[in-house]
């Protein structure tokens, strides 16, 4: 079992394989009017990295036009031990080799695990090319092609040929499960297509925007069909073969005492074939605490 490491401020928990660093801090990322301060992220991330879940807790993720504060704050704060960073470009590609340069230049603050970019519509090898030549080969980089928001079947098929076309070259394929815009939140059978393309061609992927543990049941108010991070580990696992049932109903499914038990059914090699292709999701730990994989007994 992975633990927290030494140093920590709270007794550590044993965290299963299956969620060790699973959940990335996400909140830097969300729009600034809603955003909390740097400040108040980074306390909150780094509380939570040495505290009893802690090893649950992946990267934190910063774009590249925040990253100066946050370096700053990191300073003020005086880490234990470096915060693993996915940086996320949103000032263009060429802002990234001076965004890196500035991280390894404070490895003793931070070090880069990823470099996280949307993909122009019209994504082809010549601009992920220019993805590869901006990012170390000890740095993965992900790419997010954009999914039509109400798209044509022409433009699902277009968004799903980016998507192929960015593992194939190499990069890890992000999947966008959430935003501000109900639009933002895909279909389950986006999803399940997502993972026949990804998964299904032994790639792995990413994804943001996942906000509960287990997707909502539709009765809830306010529900628009939202994703879980259980329901996509375990349509992973069935998406390689080693599930009993559909992909479909795993990300249909409400009941967490359900994925919960196909959880712990896993062998140690399904569990280190699902995380193989599902790396780490992006939270913003305000609506989905650490602590509701607690409740479901699974910490």
């Amino acid at each position: 079992m992975t633990t927290v490491p030494s140093g920590s401020s709270a007794d550590p928990w044993p965290i299963r394989p299956l969620l060790a660093g699973l959940v990335d801090d996400a909140s830097l990322v969300q729009p600034r009017v809603s955003a909390p301060g740097i400040d108040a992220v980074v306390a909150r991330y780094l509380s939570a990295r040495d505290g009893g879940y802690g090893a649950m807790l992946g990267h934190l993720v910063c774009p590249v036009s925040r990253l100066p504060a946050l370096v700053t704050e990191l300073a003020r704060s005086a880490p234990v031990r470096p915060v693993e960073l996915a940086l996320v470009v949103d000032t263009g590609l060429g802002a990234v080799p001076k965004a890196l340069s500035t991280v390894f230049s404070r490895s003793s603050l931070l070090t880069p695990r990823t470099v996280e970019t949307a993909a122009p519509p019209d994504v082809d090898a010549i601009w992920l090319e220019r993805v590869s030549e901006f990012v170390p080969e000890d740095v993965t980089a992900v790419v997010e092609p954009r999914r039509p928001l109400g798209g044509s079947e022409e433009e699902t098929e277009a968004w799903l040929d980016a998507v192929a076309r960015v593992a194939e070259h190499g990069c890890t394929p992000k999947l966008r499960c959430g935003g501000q815009r109900v639009s933002d939140v895909p279909s389950v059978e986006e999803i399940e297509r997502f993972l026949d393309v990804t998964v299904g061609a032994g790639r792995g992927y990413t994804a943001i925007g996942l906000r509960e543990a287990v997707r909502p049941s539709p009765e809830i108010e306010g529900d628009r069909g939202r994703h879980g991070v259980l329901n996509l580990l375990v349509a992973t696992a069935r998406r390689l073969g080693l599930g009993e049932g559909t992909v479909a109903a795993a990300l249909h499914e409400t009941d967490g005492a359900a994925l919960v038990a196909e959880v712990e059914d896993m062998s140690d090699r399904t569990v280190d074939q699902v995380r193989g292709m599902f790396s780490c999701c992006g939270i913003d730990p305000d609506p989905m605490s650490i602590r509701e994989f607690a409740t479901l007994g699974l910490l």
